[in-house]
């Protein structure tokens, strides 16, 4: 078996509902862009923020983190050199 077969579930539904989760924040600041004074899509679009955030940190608890640089806590041994990485999914 792979280490691919051994990711649970959760762990492909978390990274799917991030990935569309950014993918509505980038549709939307491209039209916020000419949009700016659209209330209803300013507001939707920090709903979105809020729930990326609480994905983020949900799968950074339950998997290790999911971006480097300070865009997710690290534990203790350092698990970013672990793998798969998103990307390799």
């Amino acid at each position: 078996m792979s280490e691919h077969n051994k990711l649970p579930e959760s762990y492909y539904r978390l990274l799917h509902e991030l990935q569309a989760v950014d993918f509505v924040l980038v549709e939307l600041a491209l039209y916020l862009n000419t949009h700016p004074d659209d209330l209803a899509a300013v507001e939707q679009h920090n709903a979105f923020a809020v729930k990326k955030q609480q994905l983020k940190a949900q799968f950074d608890a339950e998997f290790g983190p999911l971006q480097q640089f300070g865009n997710s806590p690290v534990g203790v041994p350092y698990t970013w050199k672990e793998a798969p990485w998103p990307w390799q999914v």
